[in-house]
C-alpha cells in the first residue's frame, strides 16, 4: 500500500495487496447484530429452535445458544467476538449463552445510535463500564442466599434452565438427574466447596427413548469383558487397577533363537506359558476378581484369569482408570508387584450388559459415590447430542449455586430491576456518559422484551407493566409468565437464575460491546511475495 508525500513521492507503507477500511466500527457492529438477531428468536422457554446442517449434510435441532454459535462456522472477525464470549460463557458456568450475546448486541445497537450524535466511542464504553459496574453491586445487593441441602430449590434452579430448552417436555426426570449428580460429586475444602463436572461420566447410547435416560451411581466402561469365558457378573467386587503391560516381556533388541527339535520349540512355548501364568498367579494372589488394566491383557495371561473366574477389562483410557480409582477407593499401580489386597477397589458389583448394539461394563455402589455415570438414550442422533448439552448446563448452573448460595428470579425480573437502578444512578453521574449509562439500561431490557415476543405476546404492554411493578420495593422479583402472559412474581413461581450467570453475562457482554467499539480500521495484511514470484518480476 503507498501514500503520496508532500514532496509527491510514493512511499511504500504496508505490503503489495494489503487494504484499509474505515467504515470498520459500523461495520463490525452490524456484524454483531446479526449474530445477536440470530439467537434473538430461540430465547426463553417459547424460543424457537434451530436446524443446523453442517457442510457434510449432518443435521441436528437445538436452540442451545453454544451450539448454534458452534456450528455456525463464523468468519467475520467482530463477529468471532461474540461466538468466543459465549463458549466462554458455556465453559465457565454453562448457561446464559444467548443472554449474553442478545445483550451485547443490543449495547452496540444502541452504541450506534449514540455515535450518530456524537458521542465518542470511548465515551460509551467508559459509560457501560460504570453501568456494569453498578450492575454487579446491585445484583450482590439484592441476590438472596439459599439453603444448598434443599433439593427442591436446586430442582427449581436446573428446571429454570431446562425450561428454555427443545427437550423440556422431560425437564423433570433431566432435572432430578442434574440435580442429584451435583450433590454426590460435591466436595467440601474448608469454607470452599469444590464441584468437578469430569468427575461424571457421559455415556450416549442410541435407542430406547430420552424417558430412558439414567444416573448411574458408579462408572461405565465402553469396553467389553475381554474373553467369552470370563464371568459377566460380579458382586462384592476386589478391583485390580492397573497401568502396565500384562504379557510376557519380549526382548529390547531383535534376538534369534535357534530351535533345532519339536522338543525345544515346546520348551520354548511352555518358558512363555509359565511366564504369563506367573502373572495371572500375582493377580490371584492378590485377592482381586476383577482386573481394569489401560495396557493390552495378553491372551495367556487372560485365560489364566478367566479360568481363576476373574473378570478384565484391557485398553482403558487412564481418564477412566483414575476416575474407577477415585470411585472404588483403589490405587493406580505401575509395576504389577506392588499389587496387594490394601490396594484394591471395592465395588458391590461390576457386570457387562448390552444397551442397543453396543456392550458396557457397569461399576456400581462403589466404596466412594463421588464419581457417576450418566447414560443418555435417544431415539436419535439429535435427542441424544441435545440431551447431553442440555444435562451439562443443568448441572453447570446447579453447580454455580451450590459454590455461591445465592440466586436471583429469571423471567426478565432482575434485568427490569437493574434496568430501573441504573437510570436513577446515570442521573447521579451526569455529563455525556449518562447518556451511555442510561443506553445500558434501556439494552438490559432486551431480554424481557424478547421473552414476551418470543411468547407471542405484546412486548410493549407487557415491559410498561414491569415498569409500574419494578417502581414498587416489594415487586422486585416480577417478571413475565410466557405461558399465560402475565406479570408475576418469579421468586414465588421458582424460576430461579444463578447469581453466578447473571455477573458473567453482564460481564462478558460489556467486555465483547467494549472490544468492538475500539475498532476504527480494518487493516488486512497482503499475500507475502515468494522467492519465485520475485525472480519472475525480475
Amino acid at each position: 500500500m503507498m501514500i503520496t508525500m508532500s514532496s509527491d513521492i510514493p512511499a511504500l507503507i504496508l505490503r503489495k495487496g494489503a487494504t484499509r477500511r474505515k467504515d470498520a466500527l459500523h461495520n463490525s457492529i452490524m456484524a454483531a447484530k446479526i449474530i445477536a438477531e440470530v439467537l434473538k428468536s430461540s430465547l426463553g422457554p417459547r424460543g424457537m429452535d434451530k436446524m443446523l446442517i453442517d457442510n457434510i449434510g449432518d443435521v441436528r435441532i437445538t436452540n442451545d445458544g453454544a451450539s448454534i454459535l458452534d456450528w455456525m462456522y463464523v468468519e467475520h472477525p467482530a463477529a468471532k467476538i461474540l461466538v468466543d464470549i459465549a463458549k466462554t460463557q458455556d465453559k465457565n458456568v454453562g448457561d446464559g449463552t444467548k443472554t449474553v450475546v442478545v445483550f451485547a448486541g443490543e449495547l452496540l445497537s444502541l452504541a450506534e445510535e449514540l455515535i450518530s450524535s456524537k458521542i465518542h466511542p470511548m465515551l460509551i464504553i467508559k459509560g457501560y463500564r460504570k453501568a456494569a459496574e453498578k450492575s454487579l453491586q446491585i445484583l450482590n445487593e439484592i441476590a438472596e442466599g439459599i439453603d444448598i441441602n434443599q433439593i427442591e430449590i436446586l430442582k427449581d434452579i436446573a428446571m429454570t434452565s431446562l425450561r428454555s430448552k427443545s427437550l423440556s417436555g422431560y425437564r423433570e426426570q433431566l432435572a432430578n438427574i442434574a440435580v442429584e449428580a451435583v450433590r454426590l460429586i460435591a466436595e467440601k475444602k474448608g469454607d470452599e466447596r469444590i464441584i468437578d463436572l469430569d468427575k461424571v461420566i457421559v455415556v450416549k447410547k442410541r435407542g430406547m427413548g430420552a424417558v430412558d435416560t439414567k444416573l448411574v451411581y458408579g462408572i461405565i466402561l465402553e469396553k467389553e469383558v475381554l474373553y467369552p469365558s470370563m464371568p459377566r457378573r460380579i458382586k462384592n467386587c476386589k478391583i485390580a487397577l492397573l497401568n502396565c503391560m500384562l504379557k510376557p516381556i519380549k526382548p529390547k533388541r531383535e534376538t534369534e533363537i535357534a530351535v533345532r527339535t519339536p522338543e525345544e520349540m515346546k520348551a520354548h512355548l511352555d518358558g512363555i506359558t509359565e511366564i504369563a501364568k506367573q502373572i495371572a498367579d500375582k493377580i490371584i494372589a492378590s485377592g482381586a476378581n476383577v482386573v481394569v488394566c489401560t495396557k493390552l491383557i495378553d491372551e495367556l495371561v487372560g485365560s489364566t484369569l478367566a479360568k481363576a473366574g476373574i473378570l478384565a477389562v484391557d485398553r482403558v483410557s487412564q481418564l477412566n482408570l483414575k476416575l474407577v480409582a477415585t470411585a472404588s477407593g483403589g490405587r493406580i499401580l505401575n509395576d504389577l508387584d506392588d499389587l496387594q489386597m490394601k490396594s484394591l477397589g471395592y465395588a458391590k458389583l461390576v457386570e457387562e450388559r448390552k444397551i442397543g448394539e453396543d456392550k458396557l461394563i457397569f461399576i456400581e455402589n462403589c466404596k466412594n459415590l463421588n464419581c457417576l455415570s450418566i447414560l443418555i438414550r435417544g431415539g436419535t442422533k439429535y435427542v441424544i447430542e441435545e440431551e447431553d448439552s442440555i444435562l451439562h448446563d443443568a448441572m453447570s448452573v446447579v453447580a454455580d449455586v451450590m459454590k455461591n448460595g445465592k440466586i436471583v428470579a429469571g423471567g426478565g425480573a432482575i434485568e427490569m430491576e437493574i434496568a430501573r437502578r441504573i437510570k436513577d444512578y446515570a442521573k447521579s453521574v451526569g455529563g455525556r456518559e449518562q447518556f451511555a449509562i442510561t443506553a445500558f439500561a434501556k439494552a438490559i431490557e432486551i431480554i424481557p422484551k424478547t421473552l414476551s415476543e418470543n411468547a407471542g405476546l405484546d412486548s410493549i404492554n407487557i415491559l410498561a407493566r414491569l415498569r409500574a411493578c419494578h417502581e414498587e420495593p416489594d415487586k422486585k422479583w416480577f417478571g413475565i409468565d410466557v405461558f399465560d402472559g402475565k406479570v408475576k412474581n418469579m421468586m414465588e413461581l421458582g424460576v430461579l437464575e444463578s447469581l453466578n450467570v447473571k455477573a458473567y453475562s453482564i460481564k462478558s457482554a460489556v467486555e465483547a460491546a467494549e472490544a468492538i467499539l475500539r475498532i476504527d480500521e480494518f487493516i488486512t495484511a497482503g499475500k507475502k511475495e515468494t522467492e519465485k514470484a520475485k525472480n519472475k518480476q525480475l
